[in-house]
């Protein structure tokens, strides 16, 4: 059995259309609803509640081009691992755009001074409800599609492995360990920028002492995930140790301050979202770091041995044509 080429299945097609359908419709009605409230007459997005909504906005674009980017790249390179990623992400989505639905809510009326006439807040929420509830109706609605579509892409492509690293079990298990461990820091990222966007958008005015140490955290944690990558790739061993601590602390301080009481006023109409994506962010690099000393135990044991096999697979038809000469 060779490996079709790229889209070149029913399923591979039906899971990026539905990935990609799911994400105009959705991005739509989001995008619909920051257009309702800015249209309103006396709209101030100046105001922290307010700031809420160009955020949501901007917050599910980056979710769905990173859903899509995730998705193109797990089936370009035959990662079952990575879509099973993908199916959990989604879920994730779900539950992000139901809390919206409630901040939202939040949002209008906890800032009747935000708009021209009071009396016109109902009729404002009442506008954009609609929208903000068929989001995560159609997030779930193609989860169902994706996890049919990831039954047959599973049969397509769970017996790749088998070519990528022979029959060794051994090796077979490394490279799993190290496909998850690589497959986390990729959601490590994404969490990280998104509980980023939100604290600069949201929270933190640019006076404050906690908008300069989110500043300087960003090219901190990048440089971290970046060290795990590489760490785990070249098997250096305390530069994976330290990466994967620093990391943990970061995020565990940021939740900290979410409910100490010096800075707790600042997160108030954001906290449920903002800790949300932080503990999910926390969950997520603890089990990288559960899987990183999984793989960190495996260093100078194969590890290497078996990335070499996964990198360097040939494809069944590129392996005859080479063999016979065909392609000359």
């Amino acid at each position: 059995m060779a490996v079709e080429p790229l889209f070149g299945t029913r399923a591979q097609k039906a899971f990026i259309i539905t990935i990609a359908v799911q994400a105009i419709v959705v991005v739509t009605m989001v995008g619909l609803t920051f257009g309702i409230v800015q249209a309103n007459p006396g709209t101030d997005f100046t105001n922290t509640g307010y700031k809420t909504l160009p955020c949501y906005l901007a917050l599910f674009i980056l979710a769905e081009i990173f859903e899509l980017i995730m998705a193109l790249d797990a089936l370009r390179s035959r990662n079952i691992i990575q879509l099973m990623g993908i199916v959990l992400f989604h879920g994730a989505l779900i539950v992000f755009s139901a809390l919206q639905v409630h901040e939202t809510h939040v949002a209008i009326y906890s800032c009747p001074s935000c708009i021209a006439d009071s009396n016109d807040l109902s009729n404002l929420w009442n506008k954009v409800e609609r929208f903000l509830i068929v989001a995560p109706c159609i997030i779930a609605a193609s989860w169902f599609f994706l996890m049919f579509w990831i039954k047959q892409l599973y049969d397509e492509f769970g017996w790749v492995i088998f070519h990528v690293v022979g029959a060794n079990p051994k090796f077979k298990s490394m490279y799993q360990f190290y496909q998850i461990f690589i497959c986390l820091l990729k959601f490590d990222f994404f969490c990280f920028v998104g509980v980023t966007m939100q604290l600069l958008i949201l929270v933190l005015s640019r006076e404050s002492a906690e908008f300069g140490i989110t500043i300087t955290a960003i090219p901190v944690v990048l440089f971290l995930l970046a060290g795990c990558a590489r760490a785990v790739k070249y098997e250096v061993k305390w530069l994976m140790t330290t990466a994967l601590a620093l990391m943990d602390d970061l995020v565990l301080y940021k939740l900290v301050r979410f409910y100490e009481p010096s800075s707790e006023n600042q997160y108030i109409s954001t906290r449920a979202t903002l800790t949300v994506f932080t503990v999910v962010a926390f969950l997520l690099l603890l089990a990288s770091f559960a899987i990183g000393i999984k793989c960190f135990r495996d260093f100078d044991k194969g590890l290497s041995e078996s990335k070499t096999h996964g990198q360097s697979y040939t494809p069944v038809k590129m392996q005859v044509i080479n063999a016979f000469g065909m392609g000359d």
